[in-house]
């Protein structure tokens, strides 16, 4: 049930943006495990429906392909972008390369983008999304085939995308 939460606690990072948390329940899993984690998604009732699970969490209701995130000193960083349950492929069409990018900016160098989403004709393969992130400052680190990391291998339906921000 949690796969993909166990998946983010073995990266061993302890800051975490959950991008198009939906109702909540990644990040809320995370905040119970420890982690310092923010909530942010373009839908205002399913962030009505996290912000009634667990009030005590930050959740944020902002277009993942144009947000900012600050705090006193500047742009808020985060160790890690976790986009699970699918983001990428429900973001609208064509601004696939605007999240990647907004969401690089919110990592800390090192920090790194986690995005586990369908692969099928006519969607976003992975080869486009290793472009964008390499786009934004991002080099693959690790693919997946699912959150128990099972081994990725060309022609799957699924992957799980590891990329890491230089610097």
């Amino acid at each position: 049930m949690h796969g993909e939460v166990t998946f983010v606690e073995a990266l061993g990072v302890r800051s975490v943006l959950d991008a198009g948390c939906g109702t909540g329940r990644v990040a809320i899993e995370l905040a119970r495990r420890g982690f310092d984690v923010v909530g942010l998604d373009a839908d205002p009732g399913m962030l009505s429906a996290a912000r009634a699970k667990a009030p005590e969490l930050e959740w944020v209701l902002a277009d993942l392909s144009d947000f900012e995130l600050s705090e006193a000193d500047g742009r808020r960083q985060f160790d890690a972008v976790v986009m699970a349950g699918n983001v990428m492929i429900f973001v609208v069409p064509g601004t696939e390369g605007a999240v990647v990018g907004q969401v690089a900016r919110h990592l800390r160098p090192g920090g790194l983008m986690v995005a586990g989403f369908q692969v099928t004709p006519g969607r976003l393969s992975v080869e486009h999304y290793d472009e964008m992130a390499a786009a934004a400052g991002l080099e693959l680190a690790e693919r997946f085939a699912t959150w128990d990391r099972r081994p990725w291998s060309p022609g799957g339906d699924f992957a799980v995308s590891v990329h890491r921000l230089g610097g």
